[in-house]
């Protein structure tokens, strides 16, 4: 049977994985690497060092399993979106770190094209609103601020892309410069109606367009690799998506209506809105969940900055908590949180608030708290911005919601599941393959290598899951989301400047 090698390239580690061409999974090995906090706000990689842990991780997998280097139909690759590289067109390594898609260092950029009147078309062009989570304006600050890159760039020396982008260029010993439609869909320089990067938005960020990849879709072929020689041949790179629409696209989430959560580092709420382009003017984005044969699928998105990264944080800097999965202990030890609110606002709020500003706040404390109540806030701290991100959401979609699938790391906390599905009021379908966004990009692979031959036999594939239905009386929840709105109208209406 063939095995298809998957690369996850996330915020916080790289993970090779083995799947059966039936989409089961057969082992992994992960690799984290290094968090660069420069300043409050300011977040970066390593490129280096990411191309090298995937190099790594792919040969410690695929030494656990030389029975299967012989089956092996292609690479397929998912990437955390937005952050960018700007790497050596010759050689392909990077020429500054990575910056990651949470750093906020464009803020003050995006906030002068809002008030010289850009928004409506950058809006109107990419789906997207006029944020610094999104790549162009990190181009921007590094075309003001490293002038010497933009030298580089403007002389073709240098190139841009995201994480896929540059680990194919290498991979592939720079032969091969392309991404895909739902990596490019989130730089804010791609016109999604048009799919092609636009003119205007490229010049709007002072980024040369021809410094940017060919654009093509999820299931083409992206050349091939021998992975630094790990390989006896090379093997043909075919499958490649963005992470969160990888993980719609593992949901089969294939109609319009059907939507998904994936509890990453942060969490992407993306719904299927089918093939005609719809905007929201209510803090959704839309972005493009894949394109197959010239027929893109759109989506509404919205974003919370931090997931998986407020569990991080309750153990690496309060340190109330030796593990994430400790957090469900504590959590469940107490009936409630006695009234405390965690708003995750660590590097401002996303969708539906769109508040770069504020910052992160613990409300309602009390002498009677304790470490639990501030660990179970935390876990519902994250269901509440589920649900804001997801109300809004369905509302502008017109598309009442019966089931919403989830995906990620988090899954695998019982009490976040169900207090999630408890604040939604529907069911909760957790897959029991934690990390969906692979799997996506396999499926793309298998479309493009005709393992499988259109959405419907993907479709008919196996899964496993497990159904978190609703247990607490509306009336409570409707009492605890009114209180999470009011912490957030607090901290709303004073926010900490950075």
């Amino acid at each position: 049977m063939s095995v298809i090698l998957g690369i996850d390239q996330s915020t916080s580690a790289t993970k090779a994985l083995l799947f059966t061409s039936e989409g089961v999974l057969i082992d992994s090995v992960s690799l984290s690497h290094e968090q660069i906090y420069l300043r409050p706000g300011w977040v970066e990689h390593d490129p280096d060092e990411i191309y090298h842990n995937t190099v790594s991780a792919v040969g410690a997998l695929l030494d656990a399993h030389p029975d299967r280097v012989d089956d092996l139909l292609c690479m397929s690759i998912t990437n955390q979106r937005e952050t960018i590289v700007v790497f050596d067109a010759e050689s392909g390594k990077p020429l500054h770190n990575a910056i990651v898609w949470q750093c906020r260092r464009g803020e003050a950029i995006c906030a002068e094209l809002r008030s010289t009147g850009h928004e409506e078309m950058v809006h109107q062009r990419t789906g997207l609103t006029l944020d610094t989570y999104f790549s162009a304006s990190k181009l921007r600050w590094l075309s003001e601020n490293v002038p010497e890159l933009q030298d580089k760039l403007n002389r073709r020396e240098a190139l841009i892309g995201t994480i896929d982008t540059y680990l194919i260029y290498r991979l592939t010993g720079q032969t091969v410069f392309a991404t895909d439609h739902t990596n490019a869909c989130r730089t804010l320089l791609f016109n999604i109606e048009t799919l092609m990067w636009d003119d205007d938005l490229c010049e709007l960020f002072d980024v040369p367009i021809g410094a940017l990849p060919e654009v093509r879709e999820s299931k083409a072929r992206f050349g091939t690799t021998d992975i630094e020689g790990t390989l006896p041949k090379p093997l043909p790179i075919c499958g490649v998506m963005g992470d969160s629409q990888a993980a719609l696209f593992a949901q089969r989430c294939f109609d319009a209506g059907s939507g998904k959560v994936t509890f990453g580092t942060g969490s992407s709420v993306l719904l299927n809105i089918g093939s005609d382009l719809r905007l929201s003017d209510q803090g959704i984005v839309t972005t493009i969940g894949w394109a197959q044969d010239g027929t893109p699928t759109y989506a509404f998105e919205g974003i919370t900055n931090f997931t998986g990264a407020t569990i991080t944080w309750l153990c690496n800097q309060l340190q109330l908590i030796d593990t994430p999965e400790e957090s469900e202990a504590l959590a469940t030890s107490i009936p409630d949180t006695g009234g405390v609110y965690l708003v995750p606002a660590f590097v401002g709020l996303g969708a539906p608030y769109w508040e770069p500003k504020v910052r992160g706040a613990i409300l309602g404390l009390t002498p009677s708290a304790t470490r639990a109540h501030i660990v179970r806030a935390a876990l519902e701290g994250i269901a509440y911005r589920i649900r804001d991100v997801l109300d809004l959401m369905a509302s502008e979609a017109d598309l009442p919601l019966q089931v919403i699938h989830a995906d990620g790391g988090a899954v695998g906390n019982r009490f976040l599941m169900q207090f999630v599905a408890d604040m939604l009021g529907i069911t909760v379908r957790a897959s029991n393959l934690p990390e969906l966004s692979a799997l996506g990009a396999v499926f793309s692979g298998l479309l493009g290598m005709g393992e499988v031959q259109n959405l419907s036999s993907l479709g008919q594939l196996p899964r496993e899951s497990v159904d978190y239905s609703p247990k607490m009386e509306p009336e409570l929840a409707s009492k605890y989301y009114q209180g999470w709105q009011e912490a957030v109208h607090q901290i709303l209406h004073h926010p900490q400047q950075s």
